[in-house]
């Protein structure tokens, strides 16, 4: 015989589990994206937000630029420096990157 009988295919697979499981990598890498990644970033942003609320007068910071300075003045959006004896410098208060103990300052 030359021609082969034709068969009927198969019904198709329902769909359900098949496709949830197929979802189930994504939806991991997610969550761990989450956990390691995401939720850490946000945790940094608020506590650097707080930081930049309670700077006040006195306080001994360094700039994302890398200057140390006293604080001699704080305004809304932005805190003036004391970075050496007669030199002021204005800086945006997003632009303070630590705050350090009280005294450092006299040390470096």
């Amino acid at each position: 015989m030359l021609i082969s009988n034709a068969y009927a295919q198969a019904a198709p697979a329902a769909p359900g589990a098949t496709d949830l499981m197929s979802l189930l990598p994504i939806i991991l890498m997610f969550v761990v994206l989450w956990f390691l990644m995401i939720r850490p970033q946000m945790k940094r942003t608020k506590e650097h937000k707080a930081m930049m609320e309670a700077l006040q007068k006195g306080d001994e910071v360094v700039t994302q630029g890398g200057v140390a300075g006293r604080i001699t003045k704080v305004g809304e959006n932005y805190v003036h420096l004391d970075i050496a004896e007669n030199v002021e410098i204005a800086v945006q208060r997003a632009a303070v990157a630590n705050l350090l103990p009280k005294g450092t300052l006299k040390s470096l």
